[in-house]
């Protein structure tokens, strides 16, 4: 399953290429609450079919309303994009479904440019980071490959957005664990692939969509190239597998490092890594262990929910409180208890 950004601008070509008008919205900036982040894209077809979304619902309503002949409107204006805002009155905020105070604002794209999109895509699916900026008061778009993500920006003129690559990880371990958790990554989106040597555990692993890669981890991780938009996460509960991954993995750009065990498991690897591999108590404040979130979870679909949550934290830039942490949170069970 790819990102909903690549849905939104391969969709916005195929329209475009099949002769359809097409109004490509951009979340540009938000004060107070907002039911989408800054960046968020939705596609609008003329005729009223959308592809994305930039709200709860009721913008994407009203965009159509204005902009397509689906309620016998005057369909949508060509020109050079345009600048609107929601949410800016009390009464406009709950007309739109915005949380109380909530302000949206969004760039508009009329018909925007096919040679663009069909530049853009190809440079996409070939895993590179582009960087996509937008002058308003021309229309131009200019495209750059990058290696460094840019936090979204908007001016009043440009628009910045750093697109693609899509988030990616990898699983070491063909387990029951890593089944749920691979299925719940593609649901957001992720390139999920999962690595083991051992045949008899990869032999009947099998989730649609996640490529299965047998060889030894330390290899794997290396040909895997983490960057800044990879996760790296051990479920095998072998040291021997999981260790040879993480120590690839931490000295890579990788935006979360992961591994299964518990507390003593755990700080049992810590205190090896540190003795026999070179590794420091620096270098493994990356390193999440026990991983997920504490919900008190027992069965392995549980485990897979408390640890999508905890990447998606990270991922998103959330820095969770100490109460959540499944290490304190244990150890405050073992207290009160």
């Amino acid at each position: 399953m790819e990102s909903i950004d690549l849905l939104v601008l391969r969709t916005a070509r195929d329209w475009l290429q099949a002769g359809e008008r097409v109004l490509l919205a951009t979340v540009a900036r938000t004060w107070g609450s907002s039911p989408r982040p800054v960046g968020s894209m939705m596609a609008l077809r003329g005729d009223g079919r959308v592809v994305g979304s930039v709200s709860g619902g009721c913008i994407e309503d009203d965009l159509i309303h204005r902009y397509t002949t689906a309620y016998q409107g005057d369909g949508m204006p060509t020109g050079l994009p345009q600048v609107v805002r929601y949410g800016v009155s009390a009464d406009e905020a709950q007309r739109f479904g915005l949380p109380c105070g909530g302000t949206l604002e969004l760039i508009l794209e009329f018909d925007p440019a096919l040679a663009s999109l069909e530049q853009l895509l190809p440079l996409l699916d070939s895993g590179n980071l582009v960087r996509r900026e937008l002058d308003l008061d021309s229309g131009q778009v200019h495209l750059t490959t990058t290696r460094v993500p840019e936090q979204f920006g908007f001016d009043g003129r440009y628009m910045l957005n750093t697109l693609g690559p899509g988030y990616r990880m990898l699983l070491i371990g063909a387990g029951v664990l890593a089944e749920y958790l691979a299925t719940m990554a593609l649901f957001n989106g992720f390139k999920v692939a999962v690595c083991d040597p051992r045949p008899e555990y990869m032999d009947d692993w099998n989730v649609a969509g996640v490529e299965k890669i047998v060889g030894m981890p330390d290899d794997v991780v290396r040909a895997f190239t983490p960057d800044l938009r990879s996760c790296i996460v051990g479920l095998s509960h072998d040291p021997r597998l999981d260790d040879l991954a993480l120590l690839e993995a931490l000295h890579s750009p990788a935006f979360y490092i992961g591994v299964i065990g518990s507390r003593r498991n755990n700080q049992s690897r810590r205190e090896r890594l540190i003795e026999h591999f070179g590794e420091s108590e620096a270098s493994l404040q990356r390193l999440h262990g026990p991983i997920g979130i504490y919900i008190g979870s027992k069965t392995p679909a549980e485990i897979a929910v408390s640890v999508m949550a905890e990447i998606l934290a990270t991922k998103n830039g959330v820095a969770l409180p100490g109460e959540v942490n499944v290490s304190e949170a244990k150890r405050a069970l073992e207290v009160d208890g």
